[in-house]
């Protein structure tokens, strides 16, 4: 069965087919189940077509039949998402990027790459990395997660801390509008840095797919460190973990990264990848130092001598660069690893000021007995950026109730203690109603009017950010609305 819409009539797939071939476009009602949600899985509902083009040429044709019929269109990368930024609240068309994967050149004098934005954030670095340089940011997700995807959500990862998030590394990128026009903002391929007027490429980067559809981007490379020395503090208490995270910056030492995981993820982490954790640990805190190797045993005996006044009963150092590569794929896996604990979770992704961890960390404890959920903890502690795991089965209505609740007293505890309701994953559909909480009417105004400069009909991947916009439960059958 095929699934249309009065909007998307034989006709309109006919002009879809004419673009990208028969081969690129799904419209069977089992194949279009894949796109129903990205990662946050809460809320579904299904795309009318699914468009797959192959080049910036055929996505801005695409674009055009859109905005001849006035549908919606929603880009997708990989789907990784963890907000609801990708869901097709009223159906409309999806237009995936993941048959334009090149990495189109790469310039290592002036240290930039140009790659399609279906490219997997990993295989940058895995291009480059022979020549000593690398892509810095570096999401949990990176081995499936795109470059698009990436520039949508201006997303971070473990490494944000010292290298910073997506817009510290994207010089500019092609980008077709809501109607077809094609347009580069930002630094060109075979130009200099200095971009004159409004800095167009910063206030599309975290825009999440509502201005236009990024179809290349010229990124940044960086070049690797000369030496890494990678530890893991193994402590009684998240308390005293996150009071450790508060002293080395305090001290004035800036660690390419500084991840925590709780006892809960921990004890999934090791059943799942058997690293040698500890498993009746409180916490551990990963704490990566890079760059001369000259420096950095003092820093590493600097950063061990604040573990040991926190009272860490134990501090070990990666031995090898196997060692340290395991570690990073516990850290990286850890969401992987949920599935021995949970059938369900939601991901949550609130922000605070480093000196409130304890506080903010004392709070998820106190929500997790409050709503009776298991809520274990790994988050980027260096920049304050956590991701509580709200553990649920959505066979039970019930459970999934209180697993919104408890995410939303999460996020309400963010705002409170003067931090954000997102650091890289993104408003989508997820947390619309916290944006009223975190910002004023004027500033939310001010965003609006900012995207209908882009997208003035608001064709362009429609209901999500802003307070006031539809959800599916708005329109769904009844049997659906618990989704």
């Amino acid at each position: 069965m095929s699934v249309t819409s009065e909007k998307l009539s034989p006709a309109i797939l006919a002009e879809f087919r004419a673009i990208v071939g028969s081969g690129n476009i799904v419209t069977n009602a089992d194949e279009l189940l894949v796109y129903e949600c990205d990662a946050y899985t809460l809320e579904k509902n299904l795309p009318d077509v699914v468009v797959l083009p192959k080049t910036t040429e055929q996505v801005a044709a695409i674009v055009k039949v859109c905005a001849a019929h006035n549908i919606a269109f929603i880009p997708r990368g990989a789907g990784t998402n963890l907000s609801g930024a990708l869901l097709p609240i009223e159906g409309g068309v999806f237009i995936a990027l993941t048959r334009m994967t090149k990495i189109l050149s790469v310039d290592y004098r002036n240290r930039r790459a140009l790659v399609e934005a279906g490219c997997v954030n990993a295989w940058v670095t895995n291009a480059v990395k022979s020549r000593g340089f690398f892509y810095a940011p570096d999401p949990s997700s990176q081995s499936a997660c795109t470059i698009g995807g990436n520039v949508a959500t201006n997303s971070g990862g473990p490494h944000t801390l010292k290298y910073g998030v997506t817009t510290n590394h994207v010089l500019g990128f092609e980008m077709v509008l809501p109607n077809g026009e094609i347009v580069w903002l930002g630094t060109q391929p075979e130009g200099g840095e200095d971009v004159g007027g409004y800095d167009l490429r910063g206030a599309v980067i975290g825009s999440e797919g509502m201005f236009g559809i990024v179809t290349q981007v010229l990124v940044r490379l960086t070049r690797a460190p000369q030496a890494y020395k990678t530890l893991l503090a193994i402590f009684e208490s998240v308390d005293e973990a996150s009071q450790t995270v508060s002293d080395i910056i305090a001290a004035g030492i800036v660690p390419g990264a500084m991840e925590m995981m709780d006892q809960l993820i921990t004890q999934a982490v090791e059943a799942a990848y058997h690293f040698g954790f500890p498993l009746d640990a409180g916490a551990v805190l990963i704490v990566e130092l890079d760059g001369l190797s000259a420096g950095l045993e003092r820093q590493a005996a600097r950063i061990l001598e604040i573990c040991r006044n926190n009272h860490s009963r134990e501090v070990r150092v990666a031995k090898t660069e196997e060692e340290r590569a395991l570690l990073w794929k516990c850290r990286k896996r850890a969401f992987g690893a949920i599935g021995r604990l949970s059938p369900n979770f939601l991901t949550q992704d609130g922000v605070v000021p480093r000196s409130k961890l304890p506080e903010i960390m004392r709070f998820i404890r106190a929500t997790s007995e409050r709503f009776q959920l298991r809520i274990p903890n790994v988050f980027h502690a260096g920049d304050g950026n956590i991701h509580p795991l709200i553990l649920y089965d959505e066979r039970e209505p019930d459970q999934v109730r209180r697993a919104v609740a408890a995410g939303e007293a999460i996020l309400g505890k963010c705002v409170e203690l003067g931090g954000s309701v997102t650091g890289e994953h993104g408003v989508g559909v997820e947390k619309i109603d916290f944006m009223a909480k975190q910002f004023s009417k004027e500033d939310l105004d001010a965003m609006r009017t900012l995207r209908s400069v882009f997208d003035p009909e608001m064709r362009c991947n429609p209901h999500k950010m802003f307070p006031g916009s539809k959800r599916c439960a708005d329109f769904a059958p009844k049997k659906q609305a618990s989704a």
